[in-house]
């Protein structure tokens, strides 16, 4: 039988504010246990919540990036639901009136573009974390997280292939970090992603049974559990076996999903609406405002990079995969202004030292003043592009200036032709039988010559004079 897989993406982004979403409580990673806690997050009696205006700009500003219509009125609602890392027995969330709704992001996957429909974005708060001792059957609680900001964006069922679900994720990861809104770290768990995957007869309109996967931080296992999940499902039916609606958990160690319980519907939270909280509304005039605040968006930049820069399409992507790469090519390419040189130095040498240390372009040592310094060396004949990558090196461990190692520890290139003939001369008379070998057809010694001229000048004569010279030298022996 020949299946359509069918994917939809529930994806948390956990926002980047200062606070918690309904109390002043830090939002910061790594606290101990049960730190980063008040009355409100605790869920104690008697306490009222009081909504954080930075969170509900912050989810604005991603309902514009998305195309998103945004709701002039929406409101707050309980979430029942019991479990220990939820201290009020329901979490604060939005259901049948939330933010916005009805937006779109393009992907593209194998050179071709795909739009992917988003059903909604709506707030809701965190729930807390709960910690399993390895050495006996007892399990903690930490609600530093309960009442961390999110935002849920829900995808429509448009995506056919395990490649179109992690590009819908990765650029969605791509837009809140433009937009600074969050640092989309899946591993910390800025960036959550739950996934409904079904599978049907292609042809078919129908959906088939969905199944809802959890417990997926990053792409690789977002990818590795859509791909287990298709052959199990696909197997099941193939043997005649229904298909249960339910959630399942990806197991890493193992490689398989798990079923973890019956897939809920919404009756069975019994929402309605928070009576703590009045409803959130977006006049025309804030939400133009937060407009006019967000930044050059990943899309329209990439296309600025092909046509202002002349850059071909794999180095735009690369290029503009973050915001702070992209500032940091244009400020280098202002001083520099070769763009394509700049591209390839900032791809292949910059790049691969930061990733070497697992590092992003905003801890780099090596500035764009310090870059475009080291390339117009290179442009000048002062340092060769050999010499230029040691540079690169040393500028990125210790943060200084490439130009000024160059004049510190004297690494400029020899390119005064008077001295150069000098050396070449005196290695010529020096090597009389390598001579005569050249003399006799024999140019492969053309080599050893330069390598002796390299040897006296101490790496720094420069090539193109010493070529040229080298070979008039040889002509008159």
């Amino acid at each position: 039988m020949d299946f359509e897989v069918v994917i939809g993406l529930e994806v948390h982004c956990q926002l980047q504010t200062r606070t918690k979403i309904f109390c002043g409580c830090s939002t910061a990673f790594g606290s101990p246990p049960n730190t980063n806690v008040c009355q409100i997050c605790l869920g104690m009696p008697g306490v009222l919540p009081v909504l954080n205006k930075k969170v509900v700009e912050y989810a604005i500003k991603m309902a514009i990036a998305t195309r998103c219509n945004i709701a002039p009125y929406s409101r707050f609602a309980r979430k029942n639901y019991f479990y220990p890392d939820l201290p009020k027995g329901y979490q604060i969330s939005q259901y049948e009136l939330p933010l916005a709704e009805h937006g779109w992001l393009d992907i593209t996957v194998d050179g071709a573009v795909k739009r992917i429909g988003i059903t909604r974005i709506h707030l809701e708060e965190d729930a807390g974390k709960l910690i399993h001792a390895e050495a006996r059957p007892v399990s903690h609680v930490d609600l530093n997280r309960a009442g961390v900001p999110l935002i849920e964006i829900v995808s429509e069922p448009d995506m056919r292939s395990t490649d179109e679900a992690v590009a819908y994720l990765k650029k969605l990861r791509e837009l809140v970090r433009y937009l600074e809104i969050s640092d989309g770290n899946m591993e910390e768990g800025s960036l959550r992603c739950d996934a409904n995957l079904s599978l049907r007869p292609r042809g078919q309109k129908e959906l088939g049974v969905k199944v809802e996967l959890k417990n997926m931080n990053s792409f690789r296992h977002v990818q590795k559990a859509l791909e287990y999940e298709i052959r199990r499902q696909g197997a099941m039916i193939l043997d005649g076996k229904p298909i249960i609606q339910e959630t399942r958990l990806w197991d890493v160690a193992k490689g398989v999903t798990m079923s973890m319980r019956g897939k809920e519907d919404a009756h069975d939270y019994r929402y309605f609406p928070e009576p703590d909280l009045v409803p959130v509304e977006v006049t025309s005039a804030w939400q133009e405002a937060l407009n006019a605040s967000l930044p050059e968006l990943p899309d329209a930049k990439r296309q600025r990079f092909m046509e202002q820069y002349s850059l071909p399409q794999y180095d735009a992507d690369v290029l503009t995969s973050s915001r702070k790469l992209a500032d940091y090519f244009e400020a280098c390419v202002e001083l520099f202004t070769e763009p394509k040189t700049v591209s390839n130095w900032v791809m292949v040498e910059l790049l691969r030292l930061l990733k070497e240390d697992d590092q992003e372009i905003e801890t780099c040592k090596v500035t764009p003043e310090g870059l475009a310094g080291l390339l117009k060396l290179v442009s000048d004949d002062v340092v060769s592009g050999k010499m230029a990558k040691e540079l690169l090196e040393k500028a990125y461990k210790t943060g200084e200036s490439p130009t000024h190692i160059v004049k510190e520890q004297g690494l400029s290139q020899v390119s005064d032709e008077s001295l150069l003939l000098e050396v070449i001369r005196n290695v010529l008379s020096a090597s009389p039988k390598e001579v005569e070998k050249y003399r006799s057809g024999k140019t492969n010694v053309f080599g050893f010559f330069v390598g002796q001229v390299m040897k006296e000048t101490k790496g720094k004569a420069n090539p193109k004079s010493l070529n040229k010279l080298l070979q008039e030298a040889l002509q008159n022996v």
